[in-house]
């Protein structure tokens, strides 16, 4: 009898391990300070999303990364700090301190928690849901890599054939928008308001998904910087792809520049 007993417990062990899978993972996209990491995949696993070692440290810039033969671990230097990740313990170590957490090598490429990593060296993560990633703002950064992402998109998506002034000024409508009490608080809020419709054609048409160009992304660090060129508006439209019709009728004008009209 016990012998049976046994054997039917083994039986129903060996069943639940077999039928334990490990949590499936998927791509996902990150970037850094308004970049999208390039080097290899990052992956998002039971809510941790993991990236390539060395691609996060060059996205921050200023570190040496290398594979230490001898302890089998990557390893990674930027003047006074340091990084080691071991995939044989699952552990991180940044500056001294041991962070436990999932590390893996794939592909040549060690792949350590984002988030461990990250704000271990001082900087921040978000999860991003208009991207479907993770946006990363890097230690010392001057602007948030979410608002710095997805304004610069904006502004090259509406304005990459204006100048430098008109390409400010449409940013100033998205931060106009962020201070003002009957719109969203933050800039993709703002930028995928769709509370009365769409606002912004770019997000319709999806050109807003699209990489901006490197004068669209100074303008977006001007503007985040404080600069302004279309004052206290709210409104613009180009009177070459749209009439404007409500914007005319209950807006008032304030002034055009390049290839778009301004209302406060």
């Amino acid at each position: 009898m016990k012998r049976k007993l046994l054997c039917g417990l083994l039986a129903a062990l060996t069943l639940t391990c077999a039928t334990v899978k490990a949590a499936p993972s998927r791509v996902v996209p990150v970037q850094v300070d308004g970049t999208v990491l390039s080097q290899g995949v990052n992956y998002l696993q039971s809510g941790v999303t993991y990236v390539p070692l060395r691609g996060l440290l060059d996205a921050f810039g200023g570190w040496s990364v290398w594979w230490d033969s001898s302890r089998k671990v990557a390893a990674a230097a930027s003047g006074s700090q340091s990084v080691t990740a071991n995939p044989s313990r699952n552990t991180v170590t940044v500056n001294g301190r041991t962070y436990s957490g999932k590390v893996f090598v794939e592909r040549g490429r060690t792949y350590i928690p984002l988030r461990t990593l990250a704000t271990a060296l001082g900087g921040s993560v978000a999860w991003d849901p208009q991207l479907g990633g993770a946006a990363v703002t890097s230690p010392g950064a001057d602007h948030n890599a979410m608002d710095l992402y997805w304004l610069s998109r904006i502004i090259s998506a509406e304005s990459q054939g204006e100048n430098m002034t008109g390409q400010i000024a449409v940013g100033n409508v998205v931060l106009n928008r962020v201070a003002a009490k009957e719109f969203p608080n933050t800039i993709p809020a703002v930028i995928f308001d769709r509370k009365h419709d769409v606002q912004f054609t770019p997000v319709s048409n999806g050109t807003v998904y699209l990489p901006p160009t490197a004068k669209s992304v100074e303008a977006a660090k001007r503007v985040l910087n404080g600069e302004n060129t279309a004052g206290k508006a709210l409104y613009f439209y180009a009177p070459a792809l749209s009439q404007g019709t409500w914007i005319n009728a209950n807006r008032a004008y304030l002034k055009t520049i390049g290839c778009h009209r301004f209302y406060l």
